[in-house]
């Protein structure tokens, strides 16, 4: 074949990756909702008195509102007071057709969203369009409440935290009520104290920079790191609530086990062991250290230590198959590695793959 038959067929090779990404545009991958601004044909701005002759009560409820006690300095440019979001009302004063203003409550999200992304799009909320919620529709007035006969709650909520949250994670409200929570309901926290409903569902970008924030002493470095804690704390904690401890997925050594294979410790049979295997630190009742063991010979003509083993052959089953932290204590990490020194085992000869330490 000749080398530049050879150079075409090769060629859209190259192109594989740009046509990966454009396919993932055209089939949503990457997802956004668009904010469309509504308008009233021919409308202009009326004076803002016009309001008040006909709507009275809500001209009164938004007395207190921070939308009304801007100064025009502070709107950057933006239409003060009604108009604001109820968009010009030139035509509607003349008639009062509901048709010809404005109403962001019978609109669908993505234009009252647009409504309030005029003035509200800096900081946590610059990234609205692509967050969880815009992308189930969920519009601001859903959340938010601007006409208000009373003080409303903390950035006009419609209720405080939690419990607006609540109305629709019905599902982290019974996990806030397991043992093992954060403390949401002490009020010691809130959702936002984590989620940015604003935006992307965390207020950071990586899941164990958001826990960082209050965990750093498990940030490391450490010279032994765990793995999973790099990754993403969420591999073994529901940060929700568990029934578990320390909010865990699953009590040990069951969450253990979903990675790591059964400790070779578990399948040992219990004994009692050489005294030429046990390191030991013993004092006599006048204070003098203990220097040798007595026992009963065995038929091999070895000394015994002489020790009851009350669970017998499960002995060491029990003790290595419930909790895995009895042992590992810093299961986040830690400067000291989980192999610890060689020994042998009780018959004398060592474990036959040499395995030596706490773990495989």
């Amino acid at each position: 074949m000749k080398p530049s038959v050879l150079l075409k067929i090769l060629r859209p090779a190259r192109l594989l990756p740009l046509i990966v990404v454009l396919a993932a545009c055209a089939t949503g991958a990457i997802r956004e909702r668009v904010l469309t601004l509504p308008t009233i044909e021919g409308a202009t701005y009326a004076e803002q008195q016009s309001c008040v002759g006909c709507h009275e009560d809500a001209s009164v409820a938004m007395t207190g509102n921070v939308h009304l006690r801007l100064a025009k300095s502070d709107l950057l440019g933006a239409q003060q007071g009604c108009q604001a979001c109820h968009g010009p009302a030139s035509l509607h004063v003349v008639d009062g057709d509901t048709a010809k203003i404005i109403n962001p409550a019978k609109l669908h999200s993505d234009q009252s969203a647009a409504i309030c992304a005029t003035c509200h799009s800096s900081g946590k909320l610059i990234d609205w369009s692509h967050g969880s919620h815009a992308l189930a529709e969920v519009g601001c007035d859903d959340c938010h409440v601007f006409h208000a006969a009373e003080k409303p709650a903390k950035a006009n909520l419609k209720k405080a935290e939690p419990e607006l949250c609540y109305s629709c994670h019905q599902e982290e409200m019974a996990k806030a009520n397991f043992p093992s929570h954060h403390p949401i309901k002490e009020g010691k926290m809130t959702c936002s104290s984590c989620h940015n409903p604003h935006g992307a569902e965390l207020s950071e970008e990586r899941a164990t920079a958001l826990c960082f924030e209050c965990h750093a002493r498990y940030q490391g470095p450490f010279v032994f790191e765990h793995s999973p804690v790099q990754e993403d704390c969420g591999i073994c904690h529901d940060p929700h609530g568990t029934v578990a401890d320390n909010l865990l997925k699953q009590n040990e050594p069951f969450l253990c086990l979903q990675c790591h294979e059964s400790h070779f410790h578990a399948m040992r049979i219990g004994a009692s062991a050489n005294a030429s295997n046990v390191a030991f630190s013993a004092y006599n009742p006048d204070g003098t250290p203990v220097t040798t063991i007595t026992g009963t010979p065995n038929t091999a003509g070895a000394v015994t230590v002489p020790m009851t083993n009350t669970l017998g052959e499960h002995s060491w089953q029990q003790a290595f198959g419930t909790k895995c932290t009895v042992c590992h204590s810093q299961v986040h990490g830690s400067d000291l590695p989980s192999q610890t020194s060689p020994t042998i085992g009780n018959n004398g000869e060592g474990f036959p793959d040499g395995g030596k330490g706490l773990t495989r």
